[in-house]
């Protein structure tokens, strides 16, 4: 069936726009924090080996000194530092150079054995340790870690990455939520409008087809196709006005409403074009439909494949149980069928191959079908110059 233009399209690019800014503040937020992550490791390296000269320099200056007193005093100096660091003797003691939190009130053993649950967690950060000789012919290690600050630093580029783009998607659902809500309001104001305009010429043409079938000098069989016109006229009205409220639902013939506007529709549509009706459905099933409503979705669907051929071809509508359940209309033509990268825009708003009308029938059709009558509309299948078929599924 013909449908290439779409009018609605540029919601895609904003959508692209709103990603690419979520992107572009999320790459220069995790590159500036990388510039400072950077900065602040070296920093705190450079602090780690100033320390660790100055513990050496200090070492070899008091050797009879009590090295431990030297180092509880070294260590009261740097516990406001978050770098994690422990001094490895010759001897294999362990000593830290800053608080560690959970070590005290512990004894002497049990704090070599935190120290050393310490140094394995430490190492894990892969900094290779600084190392000197003592000048007794063995190595002494100064083992350290990244700050707490660092580390949060590391993590919090993706903290933020995730914060940016959950807020970046949170706007965008409620400006997508708000514009459709404009939309659907316009839709209905449009529909009741419309509704309402139409009214007035309505009542006059009744009066008019009466005074007609009074008249004896008018032919019956024109004044009897003018009724119906009316009466379609009227059934517009009433689709209209039954659009934004909640439509009443009834048990339905579905063949004879199908058949009602098949009949309808052949008497204004090209000879050319033969409509089949195949019913598979027991001869009373019924479906609970709003009239008003689904025949315009027929309408919409079969008016389209009639533009989709041209004014010549073969329109099958078939009616049928289905294994999943419920019942499925198929509506096939012979038309030129849906190019494979339109089928999933045939139903956005605005998309039409037609030079002329909304691109809007589809996507009415498909809001009727879904949105009322808790079914669903599809293309089934399609092939280009063979033909389309679209599928109207409907629950039991």
């Amino acid at each position: 069936m013909s449908i290439s233009v779409d009018i609605y399209n540029q919601k895609n690019y904003v959508k692209i726009i709103i990603l690419m800014i979520l992107l572009a503040v999320a790459g220069l937020s995790i590159f500036y924090t990388d510039k400072i992550v950077t900065k602040l490791e070296e920093r705190e390296e450079q602090q780690i080996k100033l320390y660790a000269e100055a513990l050496q320099f200090t070492l070899k200056q008091e050797k009879d000194q009590d090295v431990n007193s030297f180092m509880t005093t070294l260590m009261e100096a740097n516990r406001n530092t978050t770098v994690q660091a422990i001094y490895k003797t010759m001897n294999g003691e362990l000593i830290p150079v800053n608080n560690f939190d959970g070590m005290e009130g512990l004894k002497y053993s049990e704090q070599q054995k935190f120290l050393k649950l310490k140094l394995t967690e430490i190492i894990k950060d892969d900094h290779q340790p600084i190392t000197w000789d003592n000048g007794f012919g063995s190595k002494e290690y100064l083992y350290y870690s990244d700050s707490k600050l660092l580390t949060q630093l590391r993590y919090y580029p993706i903290y933020q990455l995730i914060t940016i783009l959950i807020f970046g998607f949170i706007t965008y659902f409620a400006f997508s939520y708000s514009r459709k809500s404009e939309q659907n309001r316009v839709w209905v104001g449009l529909a009741k409008e419309t509704a309402h305009q139409l009214g007035t010429p309505l009542s006059s043409l009744t009066a008019w087809v009466e005074y007609f079938k009074s008249n004896p000098k008018y032919e019956p069989e024109i004044i009897f196709e003018l009724e119906k016109d009316v009466q379609r006229l009227d059934v517009i009205t009433t689709r209209f006005s039954n659009i934004g409220s909640v439509p009443l639902m009834k048990e339905e013939n579905l063949f004879q409403v199908v058949e009602s506007f098949l009949s309808y529709l052949q008497k204004r549509i090209s000879s050319k074009i033969i409509i089949t009706i195949d019913n598979q459905l027991a001869g009373e099933q019924t479906v609970k439909i709003n009239r008003y409503l689904f025949e315009w979705v027929i309408e919409n669907v079969s008016k389209n494949a009639v533009d989709a051929m041209g004014g010549t071809g073969q329109l099958l509508v078939v009616l049928k149980n289905i294994a999943e359940g419920g019942i499925a209309i198929d509506i096939s033509d012979s038309g030129k069928g849906i190019a494979k990268n339109n089928i999933k825009k045939i139903f956005n708003p605005g998309f039409s191959t037609k030079k002329r009308g909304w691109g809007l029938g589809l996507t009415l059709a498909k809001r009727i079908v879904e949105n009322y009558h808790k079914g669903k509309l599809l293309v089934k299948k399609s092939e280009l110059n063979k033909g389309t078929t679209f599928r109207i599924l409907l629950p039991n």
